[in-house]
């Protein structure tokens, strides 16, 4: 008889977060168990959890003013009765699906906004005579600047709801403890899967359709990295290649069309592309942000690399991130107060001249390990 898992993930402003969770959940399902994904986000391009039920609550983001001014699709504040809504839905799947398992991916680590309908769900949970199995899934770097007292608030409801954390990440790279202050007080429930990461894709020596690809994840924040790798082209080294502008789903309509007057025929401008991690496999260089699925895909894919990490005056995970790759000679790590084209055709050049780093030595397993893991700990509480 196969298991039965509650996946929950929402997405409030970037979509790394989907396709990480969206990973996982196909190993999952590959692996024999049947799960309920339970989606809070906007729909996103390529979304496919294969197997998967996948159960839309109705949709928030981030408020377009002020982060934790939860809207809804339309940009509406959203009320009492919409929130109550999406936790009444939640609850009724979890009372009628008879879950072994339920999976959060970030909370209680991140997603505080949607405690409205997650502590139900865990008080839910507690209550039955048999409760399930309650799992963290959280990605390798937190943000670091958090108010006081969160830390604790999350240790509280580690150790008052959840049996297991299964950070994604290589330990060898960077541990849970560099940007969690209090791993001590949960380090028992820990477990590391590896980097969730694609597979890597076939190197068959064939020159892709790309020479540089520049990427900025979902878009929304992208617009002075695109605006100066174009104007970098024809004073960098590879200015003779073929570039592709990728700007992300998010990305500001009158911002594309601008850039669509600058390019020529020798920029490809897209806004998405299906398979990153392939284009990259072909390509010499990838220009992008320090997101943790864009790190995942420059890893698997084995391409050199330039990142320029989001720095909004919040921000610090992918400034955490790009630190450690420009530190084990992963990446060219280019500062976010230095996106001009002389210095994005600087570190261009730095990252061609340097050696090719081999990034197989990563762990990049996460998602099968996640589910081996799951598997594992399910069949212990039978």
């Amino acid at each position: 008889m196969s298991t039965r898992i509650l996946f929950y993930v929402q997405h409030l402003m970037g979509v790394g977060h989907v396709f990480r969770a969206m990973r996982i959940v196909r190993a999952l399902t590959a692996a024999g168990h049947h799960v309920d994904l339970v989606y809070g986000g906007e729909p996103v391009p390529n979304f496919d959890p294969g197997g998967a039920k996948v159960h839309f609550l109705p949709p928030l983001r981030a408020g377009t003013e002020t982060f934790n001014a939860l809207e809804d699709a339309s940009g509406n504040v959203v009320t009492e009765a919409y929130k109550s809504h999406r936790r009444d839905l939640l609850l009724d799947l979890f009372e009628t699906g008879g879950h072994d398992a339920i999976i959060t991916e970030a909370f209680p680590f991140g997603r505080r906004q949607m405690r409205f309908e997650l502590d139900p769900l865990l008080q839910a949970a507690k209550n039955r005579k048999l409760p399930p199995v309650i799992i963290a899934s959280v990605r390798d770097i937190l943000q670091e600047n958090r108010k006081p007292g969160r830390d604790l608030e999350t240790v509280a409801t580690l150790k008052t709801h959840f049996g297991h954390v299964l950070v994604h990440g290589d330990p060898n790279m960077v541990s849970l403890a560099a940007t969690f202050p209090l791993f001590d007080e949960i380090a028992q429930m820990v477990r590391y899967t590896g980097i969730v990461a694609p597979p890597a894709p076939e190197r068959t020596g064939a020159r892709g359709e790309f020479d540089v690809v520049v990427s900025v994840g979902g878009g929304a924040l992208g617009r002075d990295l695109l605006f100066a790798a174009i104007k970098a082209k024809p004073i960098s080294c590879l200015a003779d290649s073929r570039w592709c502008i990728v700007t992300g789903i998010n990305f500001a309509a009158d911002d594309y069309r601008q850039l669509e007057s600058m390019v020529g025929s020798e920029i490809a401008l897209r806004r998405f592309l299906p398979d990153l991690c392939k284009t990259l496999a072909g390509a010499r260089l990838s220009v992008s942000r320090c997101g943790y699925n864009t790190a995942a895909d420059i890893f698997s894919s084995g391409c050199r690399a330039v990142v320029v990490p989001l720095s909004n005056g919040t921000e610090t995970e992918q400034i955490r991130r790009a630190e450690i790759m420009h530190q084990k000679g992963l990446a060219v790590r280019l500062d976010p107060e230095l996106q001009t084209p002389e210095h994005v055709a600087s570190a261009i050049d730095e990252a061609m001249a340097n050696k090719k780093r081999d990034r197989m030595r990563l762990d990049l397993s996460g998602a099968e390990t996640m589910a081996r893991m799951v598997t594992e700990i399910l069949a212990d509480r039978r």
